[in-house]
């Protein structure tokens, strides 16, 4: 007894000292906060200033889609005409052209490239031998870092007419040669293709990720009632990670409008111009090419504006199917 009588006035005593410490840690100020864990900000500082420096800095520049620029003038000395370069640019016979092939390449990608990567982690996450699924996740994660520029290089030893493996063996069957790369036909396969091959292993990341937080006994009470694979896959696997699922087409929606400008300009040529042209092509031959820097930047900003109202309608539906959206 005389123990236990010991211990609990022990007690009594430590834990108004523990409570007071806690208080006192609670009613330190931001700027306490902020010197007691300087480290972390030190680490926060490249971070931050590169959004900054190459973010929101930049953002100045959208002035000039309201103004006639001119680079000798300078912003603050350009003359303002309001939307006119957004009424020209809608008024141009090509605004129509360019909506259309940006708005193909923009849904063939959700069609096509966006299951992609959910279908390859559910297959990874299906591998039962780690060393085996680690050697494809690498072999699978190397094209994201290859520049376009060497994709497109790999493309054409591939399909040139001048002696590309994939030409040689439709020569044999067919008995002729195909011009995959000049073919307007032939121009958006080969764009999807390239994009599937070099970005799905990289978006694996983050579903594998949302994968290994899968409840396993889910699977092991499904195998109890008689599910098999399939059954699993739908009934466990996919609604586990359908919130990342929800949120990735959210953001994926507000690239809508953004093919990748590399990759179209350096697959394009005369021949195919016509499926080729959109708007990040467009925006560089008017307003690099042409000096139409004004005209080229309203064109810019329309593509914005039209990213941020599929994020905003999205991730409102989202919010009302009962997913929690992105914010």
């Amino acid at each position: 007894m005389g123990k236990i009588s010991a211990q609990i006035a022990e007690t009594d005593i430590t834990q108004p000292a523990i409570g007071s410490k806690m208080k006192i840690k609670s009613e330190l100020s931001p700027i306490q906060r902020m010197i007691r864990d300087k480290w972390l900000y030190i680490l926060l500082l490249p971070g931050l200033a590169y959004f900054i420096v190459f973010k929101y800095l930049p953002m100045w520049g959208i002035v000039i889609a309201f103004q006639d620029y001119s680079p000798f003038t300078g912003v603050l000395g350009s003359k303002w005409v309001g939307f006119d370069n957004f009424i020209d640019f809608f008024k141009n016979p090509d605004f129509f052209r360019l909506l259309k092939n940006t708005a193909i390449f923009a849904v063939l990608n959700l069609v096509f490239f966006f299951p992609a990567p959910i279908i390859l982690s559910i297959l990874l996450n299906e591998l039962r031998v780690d060393s085996y699924k680690r050697v494809v996740q690498t072999f699978i994660y190397v094209p994201h870092f290859m520049s376009w520029v060497i994709i497109a290089s790999i493309t054409y030893i591939f399909f040139t007419t001048s002696g590309g493996i994939m030409n040689d063996i439709v020569s044999q069957i067919y008995g002729k040669k195909i011009d995959f790369l000049s073919s307007p036909d032939w121009f958006r396969p080969l764009i999807m293709l390239q994009i599937i091959w070099k970005e799905t292993g990289w978006g694996t990341v983050i579903f594998l990720a949302a994968l290994t937080s899968v409840d396993k006994e889910q699977y092991e009470a499904a195998i109890v009632d008689g599910a098999g694979r399939f059954r699993r896959l739908w009934h466990v696997t996919l609604p586990a990670i359908r919130s990342t699922i929800i949120v990735m087409l959210i953001l994926q929606l507000g690239r809508f409008l953004d093919t990748g400008f590399q990759q179209i300009y350096l697959m394009s040529n005369s021949l195919n111009r016509g499926v080729a042209d959109v708007f990040d092509t467009y925006v560089y031959f008017v307003g690099i090419t042409q000096g139409a820097y004004s005209y080229s930047t309203a064109v810019g900003l329309f593509k914005s504006v039209i990213g941020i109202i599929l994020v905003l309608g999205s991730n409102k539906l989202a919010k009302k199917m009962g997913e929690e959206g992105i914010f």
